[in-house]
């Protein structure tokens, strides 16, 4: 440990978004700051670089060019029935995810503009819900995507930061590992821990964990925002909720592998207190990245409502888990099935319109803002990172005729749990509910109403069909596994973003924000997410940490 102790304003622990918007806000403010990551430079942003670039507004110029009527009240009641919250430490959650729905309904969306954040029209309808009015889900479209993806989302952050640190008021420090929070005198004082080596690693993957020396920093500020435990699997699966069944044994990571979530336990030690660590919000239309990033790397699915949802031994899932309408019902039921995988069985109709692929890397017209390549979406074939999967992607089988999928789908399980008799009874029920244009097929209903919204019937919903049917094909199997992604609990914070001790008051010296803080309060969304909320949750939550430490100092 060296013994030199470098000083500044503040300290922020993590440079993605969330760090990044704090930084930002500090420097603003004319404070002098640290801002450490135990990564190389090439991470800068973080998890949040590889986004699909979605975000939560409400009332927004897009909702309304595209015929939506949306109001802060329903956005609240949306979000009220989505979180369930029920705990007595949900108190500070309530309160942030109030502000939350406040924020995006109001200054939000000027914000950022101002920052040069441009979004695509189509706004789309993402966790649908499938529940009463007052249950889980977007009861209207709400997720915006970037003009730009996720390094769209980043780009205004970065240029902030960079330029704070042309004036001096911001220095970078990669490969700083934090071990520990000093505490002196019962405040938090600054932070310990390792260099790393210098590495060369590719973004996304972690760089060796060699330690070439030490330091320690001082401020009279430390803000955490290091992220969540997504590609932990040992935590997640320590985590694990009963009610969310038996935890996989096997999972795919839609994070970096160096989300780890180490500074919980090490902000946990020096006073703060974790609630809601049961509360995470996994994705269960995970396919293998025939092309991966990082270990274990997982792509999700974004899915339109027609795909037919099939367990792994050729039953169909129940309402309301139908594709992009509810996650963790769905998670739930597919724990309690036995076995971790699902299917979905599908025309190559359905996929050309209905498949979007999360990631920034899967939508190079969106993220590269290519206007040529994005008018590629409406002519005929799947987007070609689609087709790429399709062609090249482990979890998937294409076959002309129904007896040949099955064996194909047979033939990637390798479990020999999948029947033929229960899928094709299931495939032709189905298909015999697609005659008329009125059914008591709760999904086909949900197909017929998706398309009343233009969005939808424009660039998100195919017209309906029978799977069956030789002219919508060829027929496709995917196998769908279980997805890790974000943690939805984390550090106690109040409205000022200051971690909170057990006995619920403030532990001087520490801020948290983003997703090692539950996105605000330690758990803004309570039980469920309504999606395009984690990366508005992290520019909110540091936003706001930025802003209170600087007033605090």
């Amino acid at each position: 440990m060296s013994g030199t102790v470098e000083r500044a304003d503040a300290i922020v622990v993590g440079a993605g978004l969330a760090g990044l918007a704090a930084a930002a806000e500090l420097a603003d403010a004319g404070k002098k700051v640290l801002l450490l990551d135990q990564e190389a430079e090439n991470s800068l942003g973080g998890q949040a670089f590889w986004s699909f670039g979605g975000l939560f507004f409400v009332d927004s110029p897009e909702q309304r060019r595209m015929g939506i009527r949306d109001s802060r009240e329903l956005a609240l009641q949306d979000w009220m029935g989505t979180a369930g919250f029920d705990r007595p430490e949900d108190a500070w959650p309530r309160k942030w995810a109030e502000a939350y729905v406040d924020f995006a309904a109001g200054e939000k969306y000027s914000w950022l503009r101002r920052m040069g954040l441009r979004l695509f029209p189509v706004v789309g309808w993402a966790e649908r819900g499938g529940s009463l009015a007052g249950g889980h889900g977007n009861s209207v479209p709400r997720f915006h995507i970037t003009w730009g993806t996720g390094p769209g989302v980043v780009e205004p952050f970065e240029r902030r930061v960079r330029a704070a640190a042309e004036r001096g008021l911001i220095s970078l420090r990669f490969r700083h590992r934090v071990e520990e929070l000093v505490v002196t005198g019962g405040a938090v004082t600054g932070v310990r821990g390792s260099l790393l080596a210098p590495s060369d690693a590719e973004r996304g993957r972690a760089g060796s964990r060699d330690v070439v020396g030490g330091f320690e920093m001082a401020a009279q500020a430390v803000i955490v925002t290091s992220g969540g435990i997504g590609a932990n699997h040992d935590l997640v699966r320590e985590n694990w909720p009963e009610r969310l069944g038996t935890p996989p044994g096997r999972m795919l990571s839609g994070v970096p592998e160096y989300v780890d979530g180490r500074m919980l336990a090490v902000t946990e030690k020096a006073g703060g207190q974790i609630i809601n660590p049961d509360r995470m919000w996994h994705y269960t239309e995970g396919i293998e990245n025939w092309d991966p990033i990082w270990a274990r790397h997982g792509i999700r699915i974004l899915p339109g409502p027609s795909s037919l949802w099939l367990d792994a031994t050729g039953r169909r899932l129940p309402a309301p888990n139908f594709p992009g309408f509810d996650t963790l019902s769905t998670l739930e039921h597919i724990m309690r099935t036995g076995h971790e995988y699902t299917w979905f069985v599908l025309s190559q109709k359905i996929i050309e319109k209905e498949f979007a692929l999360s990631g920034s890397e899967q939508n190079p017209d969106l993220t590269g803002k290519d206007v040529k390549l994005l008018l590629k979406r409406v002519l005929p074939g799947a987007p070609g990172p689609v087709e790429a999967f399709k062609d090249k992607g482990a979890d998937f089988a294409v076959a002309d005729r129904l007896p040949e999928l099955i064996r194909k789908m047979q033939e990637i399980a390798g479990d020999g749990v999948l029947d033929p008799e229960t899928v094709t009874r299931e495939v032709v029920a189905r298909d015999r509910e697609m005659a008329n244009s009125f059914t008591k097929d709760a999904q086909v209903m949900a197909i017929h109403a998706a398309r009343n919204y233009r969005g939808d019937k424009l660039i998100r919903v195919a017209s309906p069909h029978q799977i069956l049917d030789p002219k919508a094909g060829p027929l496709i199997a995917v196998r769908l596994n279980i997805l890790t992604r974000k943690t939805l609990g984390g550090l106690h914070t109040d409205l000022d973003a200051r971690v909170l001790r057990a006995d619920g008051t403030p532990l001087p010296g520490v801020y948290a924000a983003g997703e090692v803080a539950g996105f605000g309060g330690g758990g803004v969304h309570g039980y469920r997410a309504l999606e395009g909320t984690f990366l508005g949750g992290c520019l909110f939550s540091g936003r706001t940490a930025g802003r209170a430490a600087a007033a605090a100092l």
